[in-house]
């Protein structure tokens, strides 16, 4: 898998705001969640077409879209919430660097959404959130999220989520994406504990592309999370009419959590950079150990292979040839000359254990 996403955009030289609708993008699908503080109506809009119509004249509404695989959808969203056609094209064009910026009739903040599936697999995607006076349009690349939990806030009417207006929606839609955040680090920094005992009992070519995979993961995951707080602090220090003195409050404590989870990747990123070091370590002096005991074996054998090719040359005045203990006494020399040099290799400690450290004075 790549490690850089190629970015959907317009031909060069395209007029700013031009949409390119990506082939394989989803179908949108659009969900309406009117409410205040009395309660909370839920429906599907059948039809792009039908959503104005469908749109309460008080109260608040979040427009949660799923899906950016139809260009008629996006035009028709950009002409009836007024979506300036350079962040519409933010919104379309996936994927963007998260960044929060301000128009005249709305704020737009792009984020990216994290997910753990399968094994340790991290998939992300691009949301983008667009607060208006009274309402908060979403949309995401596919079906399916980490915002149920601020469903289930405005659907039982905890907090004050329902009486904040669209700004606290907002922020809680953002906050939520960046929480989430830290389940799949932590997912990744579990399986990156794991492999540590492998690295060190077995590195095989199994466990460095377990550790080259996790590492790509993290890069990914870095890629979407550090450009993250430059986004949230640009909300906190602004000066925005969609979001009050308490919304940016709270946005706070979403910068703090955007800069933990920073500082778990970072972390993650030097723990799997040190593990692979490891697993070269412990491979090299495998690979020490195995040159180390050839040479010895060479160096035992040379002597005697020495003794051998002597006695084995065919000259006839060679005094031993004709003795008749010539041949035993040969192979016990040899059997001598390997048992003496096992001696002195496993006295210097090159095979088996040192018996003792010549040094040591007790």
């Amino acid at each position: 898998m790549s490690l850089i996403r190629r970015r959907i955009k317009p031909p060069v030289g395209s007029r700013p705001g031009t949409l390119v609708i990506d082939s394989a993008a989803q179908a949108p699908k659009i969900r309406l969640l009117t409410y205040g503080e009395t309660g909370l109506q839920e429906q599907d809009v059948p039809q792009v077409g039908d959503l104005q119509r469908m749109l309460p004249t008080d109260g608040f509404t979040w427009i949660d879209v799923h899906g950016l695989g139809d260009l008629h959808t996006m035009e028709t969203l950009g002409r009836l919430f007024h979506i300036h056609p350079l962040a519409l094209e933010d919104v379309v064009h996936v994927p963007t660097r998260p960044k929060a910026e301000a128009y005249d009739d709305l704020l737009l903040i792009v984020t990216r959404m994290i997910r753990i599936s399968g094994e340790c697999e991290v998939e992300t995607e691009q949301v983008s959130i667009l607060v208006g006076t009274n309402y908060v349009l979403t949309l995401q690349e596919k079906a399916g999220d980490v915002l149920e939990p601020v469903r289930e806030r405005l659907r039982s009417g905890r907090g004050i989520i329902r009486s904040a207006g669209s700004g606290y929606l907002g922020y809680a839609i953002l906050d939520t994406i960046v929480d989430a955040y830290f389940p799949a680090i932590e997912a990744v920094a579990d399986r990156l504990e794991q492999l540590e005992e492998r690295v060190m009992v077995d590195p095989s070519p199994t466990t460095l592309r377990e550790l080259n995979r996790f590492k790509n993961l993290l890069i990914r995951i870095r890629r979407a999370v550090a450009p993250q707080r430059e986004a949230v602090n640009s909300l906190v220090r602004g000066d925005n009419p969609f979001l009050d003195d308490r919304t940016r409050l709270y946005l706070r404590d979403t910068y703090d959590h955007c800069l933990s989870s920073s500082e778990m990747v970072e972390t993650s990123r030097e723990f799997v950079n040190g593990l692979m070091n490891t697993y070269l370590t412990v491979v090299s002096n495998r690979m020490n150990e195995v040159m180390k005991t050839l040479t010895i074996l060479m160096s035992i054998f040379v002597p005697v292979t020495f003794m051998a090719g002597l006695y084995g040359m065919n000259f006839d005045h060679m005094p031993e040839l004709h003795w008749m203990w010539s041949y035993p006494a040969l192979l016990l020399a040899m059997l001598a000359v390997a048992g003496g040099m096992l001696l002195y290799f496993r006295r210097l400690g090159w095979i088996g254990g040192r018996s003792g450290d010549p040094d040591d004075d007790g």
